[in-house]
């Protein structure tokens, strides 16, 4: 698994995936991007964007690509609360959209993007899966989530701790609110994966929940090419 860094005008978290052709990329949101970020998905050949956000949530960003919306949750992504427990229920909960997801990334006549809000947490869950399904090493794919805490601390750090101090919270919970919101520790993700394991593993969990086998073997070429 190759990952690279890159530079999106109007987005941030951002890196890309692939060895001679990038075939997966993982952000924050577009909805700022700029004429220049929008240049940049078109140099990586990106032409399919899911965005993983609840309707509350989503903006139409100004990007030449076919949208996918796959929520992966009911209504707005949770406020406060452990991020152990908000990837639980994830795994439990969302196990058909997640696979959902997936399959939009096999599906992509080229590159994917895949977003939530900040590109941490459902975004993390499942850029992990379609890697462990494409044949990634799982050291590798939890050491590229951790990647995501400073950027997205750096990001909306003093946002996130403004919204907190509006909320009823002790100072147990505000720590464990800003652990989800700014930091994307291995130990969060390994416990993720863990979840999966018990189901069998990552491809077994993708297909037991909807991802076909077609859609795997097109997963698996677009990340062996």
């Amino acid at each position: 698994m190759r990952a690279t860094a890159v530079e999106i005008a109007g987005a941030f978290n951002a890196r890309a995936f692939g060895g001679v052709t990038t075939w997966l990329v993982r952000s924050s949101n577009l909805d700022a991007i700029a004429a220049d970020g929008a240049a940049t998905l078109r140099d990586l050949g990106v032409t399919t964007v899911v965005d993983l956000r609840s309707e509350g949530e989503r903006q139409d960003p100004h990007v030449d690509a076919r949208i996918v919306s796959v929520p992966l949750y009911d209504g707005i992504a949770p406020a406060h609360g452990a991020i152990d427990d908000v990837y639980a229920g994830l795994v439990e909960q969302r196990g058909g959209q997640i696979a959902t997801a997936v399959a939009a990334i096999a599906d992509a006549e080229g590159a994917a993007l895949v977003h939530c809000a900040v590109g941490k947490d459902r975004t993390g869950l499942v850029v992990a899966l379609a890697l462990l399904a494409a044949g990634a090493d799982r050291a590798a794919v939890v050491a590229d989530y951790a990647l995501s805490g400073a950027n997205v601390a750096a990001a909306k750090g003093d946002a996130v701790r403004a919204m907190l101090r509006t909320l009823d919270l002790d100072d147990a919970e505000v720590a464990a609110s800003e652990r989800l919101h700014l930091q994307s520790p291995a130990s969060a993700l390994e416990a993720a994966l863990d979840r999966i394991d018990a189901h069998g593993g990552a491809v077994a969990y993708l297909l037991a929940n909807g991802l076909t086998q077609d859609a795997l073997a097109r997963l698996r070429a677009k990340a062996a090419a």
